[in-house]
């Protein structure tokens, strides 16, 4: 198959380093080999995504007779699997798990299969009760549907109400980075063994550069302007990275430069932390029946400084591979997997709290699921909020929040990340940093200017 648009001309990179920082892409073995009753399913180690698959042999291969055989890694390995998978259309998983961030240069390529013939009609399905935000995200330019969210989130701030109250500290419903700021210094001060924030330093797009390109939008920078120029190392941009560092370092949970999604999850688990900026999905963790700290927490909006609202817009989302040789069987699955059915099947089996949420209206209609997830108005009002094409206070050339959605940017991203990570570290300066990603996003603007 011929590439189609740039996203193959980077692809080789993105893999490369996303070995690099991982160690072994292989981790999690490759699929199964199984006959005409089977697929298999490449997808990444959230919680989440661990739950589908103690419930799929259980349910939807009892009541199909179809096997599931998942392949499940990390992020940042899974991202490179899944980049060498779909470029070179090897047919060995059928299924995997794709964002709205790959999903439009993936479908561009002709590396996924429509998905519109598989939910048309179906109001076992319905199609309208996702997200508008989402049905957009991932329908091509060519007007097919060519993913299905499994959940969606945006990002909320998270604290521990229980810990303001005893300080007399208020958390503001739409607070501004500097009264976040300022409530974090007295955390510390009135909690010893607590820090006052979880911010994300881990290296990765999809890591540190998740909240840190939200605050960028809001700080009033953006990775290139209207007229494709690089913005990296821009005041704003500088302001914004110099404001994420500076709290992380002075407020923020030890290992912070790799502290990513999971280590945050434990220190606000564990009692580490008094807030955390993420994703809100980490509600439904948080929540849970086992979880030590369900019933403490608050959820506010993300913060914000020259914009009225930061939160981003993600999905975890399903996509079929365009060599699978069992399209309808793979179509099925992802049918099942983003349905109602599904989400009814998790709150029976595991709890309300834990249904992998954020992508139909009707779940936040749910009496049981507004009870057992007291997140679930936040995080509501900030997805319907989220605007992937307006995200900052200036024109930009292209589509995302809480990354650049081009296919350069997984690249870009990282790269810059890893000297951010090193300024938390206390190894490098934001200026050094900055200077040093411009000129790789230079290079990048370049080719768009031209």
């Amino acid at each position: 198959m011929q590439p189609k648009t740039r996203f193959t001309a980077v692809a080789a990179s993105v893999i490369t380093l996303s070995v690099s920082l991982t160690g072994c892409a292989g981790a999690g073995g490759g699929p199964a080999q199984g006959g005409k009753d089977s697929i298999n399913v490449l997808m990444v180690n959230n919680p989440q995504m661990l739950d589908l698959q103690k419930l799929t042999a259980e349910h939807f291969t009892k009541e199909t007779g179809m096997t599931v055989n998942f392949t499940v890694m990390p992020e940042n390995d899974v991202r490179a699997k899944i980049t060498q998978e779909f470029s070179w259309q090897s047919g060995q998983y059928d299924v995997a798990s794709l964002s709205n961030y790959e999903i439009p240069f993936f479908a561009e390529n002709g590396w996924l299969a429509p998905l519109d013939e598989s939910v048309a009609g179906r109001a076992d399905f319905d199609q309208d009760d996702i997200l508008p935000a989402y049905t957009e995200s991932l329908t091509g330019t060519d007007g097919h549907l060519y993913g299905e969210p499994f959940y969606g989130e945006s990002s909320l701030t998270i604290y521990r109400k229980d810990l303001f109250e005893k300080h007399g500290l208020k958390m503001p419903d739409n607070p501004t980075w500097d009264e976040v700021a300022e409530l974090a210094e007295k955390i510390d001060e009135g909690e010893p063994d607590m820090k006052g924030i979880c911010l994300r330093g881990q290296p990765g797009w999809g890591q540190v550069f998740s909240p840190l390109t939200s605050v960028v939008n809001t700080f009033g920078g953006t990775w290139f302007d209207k007229d494709w120029n690089a913005q990296v190392n821009s005041p704003e941009f500088t302001q914004a990275v110099t404001f994420y560092t500076d709290l992380v370092r002075e407020h923020g949970e030890a290992g912070a430069a790799q502290a990513g999604f999971a280590e945050c999850l434990n220190n606000m688990v564990q009692s580490n932390t008094a807030m955390w900026y993420d994703a809100s999905s980490a509600g439904s963790i948080l929540e849970a029946d086992d979880s030590p700290v369900k019933g403490k927490l608050g959820y506010a909006q993300a913060p914000v400084k020259e914009t009225e609202h930061a939160g981003w817009l993600w999905t975890w989302s399903w996509g079929v591979q365009a060599a699978s040789e069992k399209q309808d069987a793979a179509s099925e699955f992802v049918v099942w997997a983003s349905s109602k059915e599904y989400e009814n099947l998790v709150a029976d089996e595991l709890g309300w709290a834990s249904v992998p949420a954020g992508k139909r209206s009707s779940t936040y209609e749910q009496p049981e699921y507004q009870k057992a997830a007291p997140f679930f108005d936040a995080e509501r009002e900030a997805i319907l909020n989220a605007d992937p094409k307006n995200p900052g206070v200036q024109e930009r050339p292209y589509v995302g929040i809480q990354f650049a959605g081009i296919p350069e940017f997984a690249d870009l991203g990282t790269f810059v990340s890893e000297d951010v990570s090193a300024v938390i570290a206390g190894k490098t300066s934001v200026e050094k940093a900055l200077d040093k990603g411009q000129k790789r996003a230079e290079r990048i603007a370049a080719t768009y200017r031209d």
